[in-house]
């Protein structure tokens, strides 16, 4: 049996969707919260899936790796930033400094 967490999650359908959902979970011998919790943890999986994951197209990855292996030069605006990156860095560090 599995370990019940005491947290619970509410909602409320037509008796239509409850019709479906209870067809389905009986179809697959589950019960309609066990049913409908694993739909929804399958789900998450995919939209987590999709999220964190991007796809390229072998044209596209190989353009990225030949830019990885061999980064454009860079300009100005890319140095400049780096330099105000520096700088914001070097001044959290010495305000935590201070706080020690």
């Amino acid at each position: 049996m599995p370990a019940h967490t005491g947290k619970r999650l509410t909602t409320r359908i037509t008796d239509h969707v409850q019709e479906r959902l209870q067809v389905a979970a009986d179809l697959v011998g589950a019960t309609l919260n066990q049913f409908v919790v694993q739909a929804a943890l399958e789900k998450a999986d995919k939209v987590i899936e999709s999220e964190s994951t991007i796809a390229l197209t072998r044209r596209e990855s190989l353009r990225l790796l030949e830019m990885i292996e061999n980064p454009p030069p860079r300009n100005d605006i890319f140095l400049q930033a780096q330099a105000r990156y520096q700088r914001m860095k070097n001044d959290a560090g010495s305000t935590a400094e201070r706080r020690a």
